[in-house]
């Protein structure tokens, strides 16, 4: 099992009456909540652990996850409101405004979480989750007590208008990539964390520490994933982007699966993995990007989409 371990929150994405009237559309997302979603859909047995709020939101979120096959069992309820994010689009990019205060998923506390079952084999952390407290502690302690044993996949998912305190978060940044063996950053995230620094030295860093594969997406660009024998290149897959909300999570979840598809979703094998077995990984990671942002909002193809 693939357990994704962050937030579950609510976007409202921008949309038009037929009388020409601007509203808002309540769907349900979060960035570690989008790869979850995609895993389950691509027929991976995958958990979401998570505060999920008992209002009506939180009863979308829940249903969400089990039409998409995802278990629910590592969710916790709780009576507090649901996370809101309001999305802006602009030439089909997305900037957010998030509403988190008292919330279900900020409120989660390390002792809540129930037992990790025993075929786990991969946790993937990352994302708005890490900024707030209590939740952004539980889940660094969670990395921390599952990391030695279990396959550790990071996506810091930088949200810059969201960080009170940079220096902190910078700070709990590095002690996570520390803990990782898949770190996936965009070239944006790169830049926050390096804050002026040598980027590729910062690579460097990672990859000298532990980690198997720093994976670097650049958009219509492609992909580059980097290991301590070199760079490998995923070419992009072309796409009519609708937007590209959801785009990194899927991506998230496409070499996630890919990694388990060829039975290395485990710690020594992925550090022993060949360049042919990364990249087809990288490469259905690229292929169930494309097809999200293909539509509209975080809607990742399933299984027998990616087939047909």
């Amino acid at each position: 099992m693939i357990l994704c371990c962050g937030e579950a929150l609510i976007d409202m994405l921008p949309r038009q009456l037929p009388d020409g009237s601007n509203v808002f559309l309540p769907v349900s997302g979060g960035a570690i909540f989008n790869t979850a979603i995609a895993l389950g859909r691509l027929g991976f047995s995958t958990g979401f652990v998570s505060g999920v709020s008992a209002d009506m939101f939180g009863d979308q979120l829940i249903e969400s996850l089990e039409q998409s096959g995802v278990s629910i069992k590592y969710c916790v309820r709780k009576d507090k409101p649901s996370t809101l994010a309001f999305v802006k689009l602009t030439n089909g990019h997305a900037e957010y405004s998030f509403y988190d205060e008292n919330s279900a998923g900020r409120l989660l506390e390390y002792s809540e979480i129930p037992e990790i079952p025993s075929d786990a084999k991969a946790m993937h952390f990352g994302a708005i989750s890490l900024i707030p407290e209590p939740c952004g502690s539980t889940y660094e302690t969670l990395m921390s007590q599952h990391s030695p044993n279990l396959v550790i996949s990071f996506d810091p998912n930088i949200r810059p208008s969201f960080i009170t305190d940079v220096e902190a978060h910078r700070a709990r940044m590095e002690r996570m990539a520390a803990m990782s063996d898949i770190i996936k950053v965009s070239d944006e995230d790169l830049a926050w964390i390096a804050n002026g620094a040598d980027e590729n030295g910062l690579l460097q860093h990672w990859l000298a520490n532990g980690c198997s594969v720093v994976i670097m997406t650049r958009g219509a660009e492609g992909a580059s994933l980097y290991t301590k024998n070199g760079e490998i290149s995923v070419l992009p897959v072309k796409a009519e982007v609708v937007d590209t909300v959801g785009a990194g999570d899927t991506f998230n979840a496409g070499f996630l699966g890919g990694l388990e598809e060829q039975g290395i979703l485990a710690k020594s094998a992925l550090a022993s993995a060949s360049k042919d077995q990364l990249l087809n990984a990288g490469n259905l990671a690229a292929k169930v990007a494309a097809m999200t942002v293909a539509k509209a909002g975080s809607n990742s193809p399933w299984r027998s989409e990616l087939e047909a």
